[in-house]
């Protein structure tokens, strides 16, 4: 009997009430008494990413993004929301921005896993440079971390090969990658 009770534990934190249940982590969530787990959480935020007042409501004020790396000044050149950032703000700008450098054509979500307060997706999309009009498709995988209700950690990876030579206006790249092998030129 105690450990049907351990599973089916409730503790209220104000608004917000985190159950127990079949160990699986959910909240309570706003006035409506919502249930929801951490993947629903990241699935509505993915949802209207674009939203600020979604954002701030999902997220952590002190929610730590990382957007393709965490630090590459020479990729910062070009996609300058890169790297890693604090708070709401950073996440709102970013998805802003990316609307400025890209027409987005299309963002599949194709499979969501959750444990705990971990939470991975992995999709795809598809954009089109806002300056010189080249479509790329890439893959995507998000890592959020959800506690209290809230996205206190998001990291977003893409290609980003592939999404920044959609901003490639000319010139070559000149790489050496096998160790048997010559120099490639792009």
């Amino acid at each position: 009997m105690a450990a049907r009770e351990n599973a089916n534990r409730l503790t209220c934190l104000s608004r917000h009430c985190v159950a127990l249940r079949c160990g699986e982590l959910r909240w309570v969530i706003g006035d409506a008494g919502m249930w929801t787990t951490p993947k629903d959480i990241v699935q509505t935020l993915l949802q209207s990413i674009r939203d600020p007042s979604v954002v701030k409501e999902l997220c952590a004020p002190d929610v730590t993004y990382v957007s393709l790396n965490y630090r590459n000044p020479d990729l910062r050149k070009i996609m300058p929301w890169c790297g890693t950032g604090q708070g709401t703000e950073r996440i709102i700008k970013t998805f802003h921005d990316v609307a400025e450098f890209w027409d987005l054509d299309s963002f599949s979500p194709e499979v969501i896993f959750g444990e705990g307060e971990n939470v991975a997706v992995f999709g795809r999309f598809t954009y089109t440079s806002a300056k010189l009009r080249k479509t790329v498709t890439s893959p995507f995988a998000i890592f959020c971390k959800v506690n209290g209700g809230k996205v206190t950690y998001m990291q977003f990876m893409e290609d980003t090969f592939c999404t920044a030579s959609s901003f490639r206006s000319g010139g070559t790249w000149t790489f050496q990658s096998d160790p048997h092998g010559g120099e490639v030129e792009i």
